[in-house]
């Protein structure tokens, strides 16, 4: 699966990378990015390409920061029909339950995960690739944008408890401080927004359910129209995996139908759970082993596996090493 997200996603680069002394148009051909994209903010462009052409920007210009620093000035308006769904929600938590419902529709890259334990919640943000990518400056501007939404749903007094990256904190701070205030952590074991599980249930003041209802049906419209049953599956086997809970009939409940439909329609496309998991699997244990502090036995029980055994095993016969060599080549 190819995946794309709307040229939106490009609001403020020409500005950020000019004020980096870099040429923009230059820095997206490299990456086969055509720069009329920039002119058409619905265009689909690549999700691979996007996150090259950060990484080579923040290179160039010698910055650690430079998705931030696109992050920086967004509106919530840059989702378009759906910004407007979520702001007629009653509360947060429906407004990011909207969210990641149809999130798809604008970044098919990306997925937005909500966990919560003893009255703190979490939201987190995780990438969806086939590809192996340098991701420091994709999620830093994915956060800086989650954290500008959440301050516009709830108002600017709100604050989160901490923001979470697992990259190494910059030499200079100064945009994240100015961005996020003080509670940040560096170097933690995932990307997301710590607050109290209380703030999922606050209000969002002057909602109108009955007003975005036009949107919403727009909105499902256009989601039947462009995922197929592939996608979808593998979209959900990402989502239930990330979360250490993954079953065919997980999927099949999340779809409305038996498991032996969702086998009968992957087989329509020559593929089938399995062999969806495996790709899953695959794409998700070297972003776990390279990027993450989790032990092999954190990992092997995230994946769906019935032990470390079974683990060892299965990435030995695709990597030809153990998980532990891997990460010893691999991890400096």
């Amino acid at each position: 699966m190819s995946n794309l997200v709307v040229s939106a996603c490009l609001t403020h680069y020409t500005d950020v990378a000019r004020a980096c002394k870099l040429d923009p148009f230059t820095q997206l051909q490299a990456v086969k990015l055509d720069p009329i994209c920039l002119e058409h903010s619905d265009s689909k462009i690549s999700v691979d390409a996007v996150w090259h052409l950060l990484e080579n920007s923040a290179r160039d210009a010698g910055v650690e920061d430079f998705g931030l620093r696109m992050a920086e000035r967004r509106q919530l308006s840059n989702l378009g029909p759906l910004a407007k769904v979520m702001c007629e929600e009653p509360t947060l938590r429906k407004a990011l339950e909207t969210l990641k419902r149809y999130l798809h529709l604008h970044n098919e890259g990306f997925m937005i995960l909500i966990e919560e334990y003893d009255g703190v919640a979490v939201i987190r943000g995780e990438q969806i690739t086939q590809e192996q990518l340098p991701a420091r400056q994709s999620i830093d501007l994915i956060l800086g944008v989650t954290y500008r939404t959440l301050k516009t749903l709830l108002g600017e007094h709100w604050e989160p408890r901490t923001v979470c990256f697992r990259h190494m904190a910059p030499r200079d701070r100064s945009t994240h401080l100015r961005v996020f205030g003080t509670n940040i952590q560096f170097n933690s074991i995932i990307d997301g927004i710590v607050c109290r599980s209380v703030d999922l249930d606050a209000p969002i003041l002057g909602t109108d359910p009955t007003g975005a209802r036009i949107v919403r049906q727009h909105l499902d419209a256009l989601g039947l129209a462009s995922n197929s049953v592939v996608d979808t599956v593998r979209r959900l086997v990402w989502l239930h995996l990330l979360t250490g809970h993954c079953s065919i009939e997980q999927v099949a409940r999340q779809l409305g139908v038996v498991r032996r439909t969702v086998h009968r329609q992957l087989s329509q496309h020559q593929e089938s759970y399995s062999s969806i998991l495996d790709q899953v699997r695959n794409e998700q244990v070297i972003r776990h082993l390279k990027y993450s502090k989790r032990s092999q036995s954190e990992i092997a029980e995230l994946l769906g596996f019935s032990g470390l055994s079974a683990f060892s095993r299965w990435f030995s016969q695709r990597f030809g090493c153990s998980p532990r060599a891997w990460r010893n080549a691999h991890v400096k």
